[in-house]
């Protein structure tokens, strides 16, 4: 822990830490003690009165404070630096009303499997138990929304900020919420030294696969002849890229990902299939129905839109137990992801009968259905992702908002490496892109970061973009604008019913780009995106283009 007149490090600075020995004794510096301990670096949240003991701390230890406009915006910053880096994000509110509004973003932590630590804070000890102004009961709140929600009280700050952290990042990870009282912010807590916990198993045992140790396994894997990889996002968690790699070569196995696993097998490779459950996916489930064996390698259910379709026998492979059985499973292996895939690897009896071009011929088939639709002459939102995939670097890193272009992107985004994609897709919030892409840039600064979001998602999230400017964050931010809620606009045509209360008034986001600090440009065709979109890498706040496209495309696919 640190002492007073010691240092911390911040960035490239030497921060000189100023903070008092009886002020490293309270409970808020505790807490960010264990925040700073367990490698948070940012606070995304919004202050009050209540809370900010805890921001001094805080402040004196070199953490980073994002003022976002809404506490909601705030969380799903936090889930998505949680997310892309594996360390809990962190995120803040006071009480009442901002408390209240962090619950979509905790939603969506919860959801997405996020790891995140959540901090509101609150009335008096004294005054909780019967004041009632803004008095919300956070527990009773976020109890279904996280993993664990509790008080923090001075006798037991350290306790339970272990448990916090330790909670956060096991599987399945998600968020904890912790509620600080007013008065036990700045009262000394029972321990002052920060004592972390393993945030990770610190070593496993190879998974041994031999004849008679998994027989049941072994008996699916002989007979199969047409193997299919389902690769989900718990496999990206667990590093396990190399071991699929491995083990799709080895049985000649078609990989078909999870949209957000999107990168964890790269999509450039032979025996890559599709993304399940985004555009094409009727193609998509076609190709499952054809496989005799489906390998679920750290596949979560949550990710499903469309109900589980495939009836050939199945194996999961997770670190977990299929304790949701929205799939079955007649094998489970639970355990270290990548050993148990080196082990399958190993043991795989021959090559399977997939030939390479049955695969290519399923790609195509793919290509062909996700350009479908397209309009001569008009900006088609599969134009848009295509000139900007032309442009960005191969390790980009996209973050999609909900809506019709989010499933373009699920499917026709080609991603090479793990976590190059990032969506809501377990609560599937509207609005999320955005401040994901603030995060994205901020957690990790050397990767090119571009925010595809339509314009529905972006009219509820749009301040943020002032906070991108000022922080003087390089990104793209395309928004997809038909002046509707596409998705439900399409099934209520499907349906024979009008469009009423799906239509959007046209915005003049050159404008407003401008207005709050950033770059802004229009385009109606390809050539005049191309043209807005050149040179945006180097650009030193965010780029903002209204993409004015045709929908049309969005029928064909839908």
């Amino acid at each position: 822990m640190t002492k007073a007149g010691e240092t911390v490090e911040k960035g490239d600075q030497r921060v000189q830490e100023t903070t008092t020995a009886a002020a490293v004794a309270t409970v808020s510096d505790l807490i960010a003690g264990y925040l700073l301990a367990a490698g948070a670096k940012y606070i995304f949240g919004l202050p009050g009165g209540q809370n900010i003991e805890f921001m001094e701390a805080a402040r004196r230890r070199g953490m980073e404070f994002v003022l976002a406009r809404r506490e909601g915006t705030a969380a799903i910053m936090a889930s998505a630096a949680g997310e892309l880096t594996g360390v809990p994000g962190v995120c803040m509110s006071t009480l009442g009303p901002g408390s209240t509004n962090l619950v979509n973003g905790v939603a969506h932590a919860y959801l997405d499997r996020a790891p995140v630590i959540a901090i509101s804070g609150q009335l008096s000890s004294r005054l909780a138990p019967t004041f009632t102004h803004q008095n919300v009961d956070h527990r009773r709140l976020f109890a279904p929304i996280t993993k664990w929600a509790a008080d923090v009280v001075p006798q037991a700050a350290g306790a339970i900020m272990r448990r916090a952290l330790r909670l956060a990042v096991a599987e399945r990870p998600g968020p904890v919420h912790l509620t600080l009282n007013a008065d036990y912010a700045r009262a000394d807590a029972a321990e002052t030294e920060v004592q972390l916990p393993p945030l990770k198993p610190s070593g496993t045992f190879a998974t041994q696969f031999a004849a008679g140790g998994v027989a049941d396994v072994l008996d699916l894997i002989r007979q199969a002849r047409r193997p299919v990889i389902v690769a989900g996002i718990a496999a990206a968690r667990a590093g396990a890229g190399p071991a699929l790699l491995r083990l799709a070569e080895t049985a000649g196995a078609p990989v078909v990902v999870s949209p957000k696993a999107k990168g964890i097998f790269p999509e450039d490779h032979p025996l890559f299939a599709c993304t399940l459950d985004m555009a094409c996916n009727k193609l998509v489930w076609e190709f499952l129905a054809g496989a005799d064996l489906v390998l679920a390698a750290g596949f979560d259910a949550v990710e499903l839109i469309k109900d589980w379709r495939v009836s050939a026998p199945t194996v999961h492979i997770d670190a977990v137990p299929n304790v949701d059985q929205v799939y079955q499973a007649q094998v489970e292996l639970v355990g270290d992801m990548a050993a148990i895939l080196e082990g399958l690897a190993a043991v795989w009896p021959q090559a399977a009968a997939w030939e390479e071009r049955e695969v290519q011929a399923h790609r195509e088939r793919v290509t062909r259905q996700y350009y479908k639709g397209r309009v001569a002459g008009r900006l088609n939102p599969t134009d848009v992702l295509d000139l900007v995939q032309d442009r960005a670097p191969r390790n980009t890193l996209v973050t999609t908002d909900v809506g019709s272009h989010k499933l373009l992107v699920g499917q026709g985004w080609r991603a090479y490496e793990p976590r190059s994609v990032w969506m809501s897709n377990g609560l599937s919030t509207m609005g999320s892109a955005l401040p994901a892409a603030i995060a994205a840039k901020l957690v990790l600064p050397g990767r090119p970061v571009v925010c595809f979001t339509g314009d529905g998602g972006f009219a509820m999230v749009y301040g943020e973009l002032e906070v991108a400017a000022s922080l003087g964050l390089n990104m793209l931010v395309v928004v997809f604008c038909d002046q509707s809620l596409n998705r439900i606009e399409i099934k209520q045509q499907q349906r024979g019913y009008p469009s009423w209360g799906t239509r959007l008034g046209q915005s003049d986001l050159v404008k407003l780009a401008e207005g709050l600090g950033c770059y802004g440009a229009r385009a109606a065709t390809p050539e005049e995106f191309a043209s807005a979109i050149d040179g945006w890498l180097g650009l030193d706040r965010p780029l903002v283009v209204e993409a004015r496209i045709d929908p049309a495309q969005y029928n064909e696919q839908f």
